[in-house]
C-alpha cells in the first residue's frame, strides 16, 4: 500500500512538472512572436496576449482563407470595433490630439487596394463619467462597419498576419500610436438589437 502511494504521488509529481514545463514553453514563444500584440497592436506587447477568442477565430481565418475572411462582402450587417484607450504619463497634448487626428483620418486612408473604402464611420469622445468606473481610460472610438470582413480587413493583425489582407493604413497607425499608449480596450461586436424610445404613446397624447 505504501508503495502504491509513492509511486502514485512520483507520477503526480512528473505530471505536474511536465505540465508546467510545457505551459512556459508556449508562454515563451507567444511572447516571442510578432504577431502576439495585445488586439489591434496596440500598447506594449504582452505574453499570451492572444485570447482564447482571438485564437479560435486565427484558426478560423486559416480554414476559410484570408481572401475570403477579409472579403467586404463576408459576414454582412451592422459591425462595431469599439476602441479605449488610457495614454502613458508624459504624453503631451499635442501628441494626443495628434493620435486622435490620426485615428479619425482612417475613416478616409483605410481603402482596399481597389480604393474602396473599409470604414462606414467613426465616432470619437473623451471620458466624462463622474460614476468612478472608467479605469483610467481617457478616449473611446467606435467604427462602424458594413461587414465582419471589413471589420477583419481593418484590423488585421493578430488574426490576419498576411499584408497583403490587412489595412495598411491602420497598420502605420497603430504604429505611430503605440509608443503613447499605456493601455487599451477593445471590444468587437455586431450590432444585434436597437431599442428606441416609443413616439406611439406621445401620439395618442394629441
Amino acid at each position: 500500500m505504501i508503495m502504491q502511494k509513492k509511486t502514485f504521488r512520483q507520477s503526480w509529481l512528473k505530471i505536474v512538472l511536465g505540465t508546467s514545463l510545457l505551459i512556459l514553453a508556449q508562454h515563451g514563444e507567444a511572447s516571442a512572436a510578432p504577431y502576439y500584440l495585445p488586439i489591434a497592436g496596440y500598447g506594449p506587447t504582452a505574453p499570451n496576449a492572444l485570447s482564447a477568442e482571438g485564437l479560435s477565430l486565427q484558426q478560423y481565418a486559416h480554414q476559410v482563407g484570408y481572401a475570403k475572411f477579409t472579403a467586404p462582402d463576408w459576414q454582412e450587417g451592422n459591425v462595431r470595433h469599439v476602441v479605449m484607450l488610457r495614454y502613458k504619463e508624459g504624453t503631451t497634448m499635442d501628441q494626443r490630439n495628434e493620435v486622435t487626428r490620426r485615428f479619425l483620418h482612417l475613416a478616409q486612408d483605410s481603402r482596399r487596394p481597389n480604393g474602396k473604402a473599409v470604414i462606414k464611420s467613426i465616432e470619437y469622445g473623451d471620458q466624462s463619467t463622474g460614476s468612478g468606473l472608467s479605469y483610467g481610460f481617457q478616449q473611446i472610438f467606435v467604427v462602424s462597419f458594413r461587414s465582419e470582413g471589413d471589420r477583419n480587413y481593418f484590423i488585421g493583425k493578430p488574426v490576419v498576419t498576411d499584408p497583403q489582407y490587412f489595412d495598411p493604413a491602420h497598420e502605420a497607425f497603430v504604429q505611430f500610436s503605440a509608443p503613447y499608449i499605456e493601455k487599451v480596450l477593445v471590444f468587437d461586436y455586431n450590432v444585434r438589437a436597437v431599442m428606441n424610445k416609443d413616439v406611439s404613446s406621445k401620439k395618442r397624447k394629441h
